[in-house]
């Protein structure tokens, strides 16, 4: 199968994540519960991802990256762990995935103001929109990285210089960037940053990570064990321990270890130019096609290696089937969890077919699934 679903995860991963994980498995004991060499291990590997994840984001303190199981759970504790209270506002855009969406509209049935920063037809947002509509009782933007339903690029640091005049906390949403873009916590005013290891970062599924500015205070999401302080009625209130409640993912963290070095030998320039020039092979080769209709913003091609389309008058879901039955090509149909993008695009009833890609697809994948595109544009 050529597998154009990496947007979704990664596959495959690097060797390296499985042998880690393996090893682990049967190699390591409970991270920060015992002092014998099994528990060591493990501390040794949490603490060493800890590292590499704070080298790549611009981290000074790794001790400010705690461990979730995917972005969703950091998201959540990110926007329900602040605190907002009634009369207060969060802005937004409607590229989020519903990650955002969700605890946003939790929030808002508890008198938490919501603003919409909408985006124009080919799926970028309006930065003077954002700029103007913070008010007095504004105390968060929120925003992602990079759309995973177009794959434009959001300009994390010109919001960043925003939020930072006029004292608002910029969480970020960097599941589908990192791993494939450079993100600098301290140059783009980054105050949380939420992630997941099974995307960009080439890593298995079930651990994430958030990063948290020691400027704010979070509340945390779970309490309970932490491997110290037992006799305290309350949880922990140092990062990590405050936001890492229980026994930690040790054998998906010991994947992610090892998926971040093989970023780190292979280089994020490298595994980006590799990306980027498959999508715009593929872009440039079924962009004229009968009845193709591609979404976003092609005006330039720094941005996620994603290229959305339809065929005209078939639906998402027929289109992907085909491909994948018949032509042994994974992709992802439907809404994909972007819903107020599909508004944007008036796409609500039929979705899109996402093609999303990696370092580890191959030109030949893209010019074969060009040509297959090309018969059934021409056939339909």
């Amino acid at each position: 199968m050529i597998y154009f679903d990496n947007a979704a995860t990664t596959l495959p991963k690097p060797k390296a994540v499985g042998e880690a994980i393996v090893e682990a498995l049967n190699s390591f004991g409970n991270p920060s519960r015992g002092g014998h060499e099994y528990s060591l291990r493990s501390s040794r590997v949490l603490y060493e991802t800890r590292e590499l994840l704070a080298k790549l984001i611009g981290v000074e303190d790794p001790l400010n990256i705690a461990f979730t199981g995917n972005s969703t759970m950091s998201l959540n504790i990110a926007i329900l762990g602040l605190g907002l209270k009634e009369g207060d506002e969060i802005i937004t855009t409607t590229l989020e995935h519903n990650s955002v969406l969700r605890p946003i509209y939790k929030l808002k049935k508890n008198g938490v103001k919501v603003k919409f920063v909408g985006s124009d037809k080919a799926g970028n947002i309006n930065y003077d929109e954002l700029e103007t509509s913070i008010g007095k009782n504004t105390k968060v933007i929120m925003t992602t990285h990079a759309s995973n339903l177009t794959g434009n690029l959001v300009d994390i640091d010109r919001i960043g210089k925003v939020a930072h005049k006029n004292n608002l906390i910029f969480i970020v949403d960097g599941s589908q960037s990192l791993g494939v873009f450079p993100v600098d916590v301290v140059k783009n005013n980054i105050d949380i940053l939420c992630f997941t290891g099974h995307k960009g970062l080439m890593g298995p599924t079930g651990v994430g990570g958030i990063y948290v500015s020691p400027k704010v205070d979070l509340n945390p999401y779970l309490v309970g064990g932490s491997g110290s302080h037992s006799f305290s009625e309350e949880h922990p209130k140092t990062m990590p321990d405050k936001l890492e409640a229980g026994t930690p993912n040790i054998h998906g963290i010991a994947g992610l270890n090892a998926s971040l070095k093989y970023i780190f030998n292979t280089g994020i320039d490298t595994i980006r130019e590799k990306e980027l020039s498959l999508a715009k092979t593929f872009y440039q080769g079924i962009k004229d096609l009968p009845k193709v209709k591609i979404y976003g913003d092609f005006s330039s091609f720094y941005r996620s290696p994603i290229v959305t389309m339809n065929l005209e008058g078939v639906p998402s879901s027929d289109l992907a089937e085909v491909l994948s039955y018949d032509y042994g090509i994974a992709t992802r149909s439907g809404i994909h969890c972007a819903p107020l993008m599909h508004n944007d695009f008036k796409t609500n009833e039929n979705g899109m077919v996402r093609f999303s890609f990696s370092h580890y697809n191959t030109m030949e994948e893209i010019l074969k699934t060009i040509e297959i595109l090309k018969d059934l544009s021409e056939s339909i």
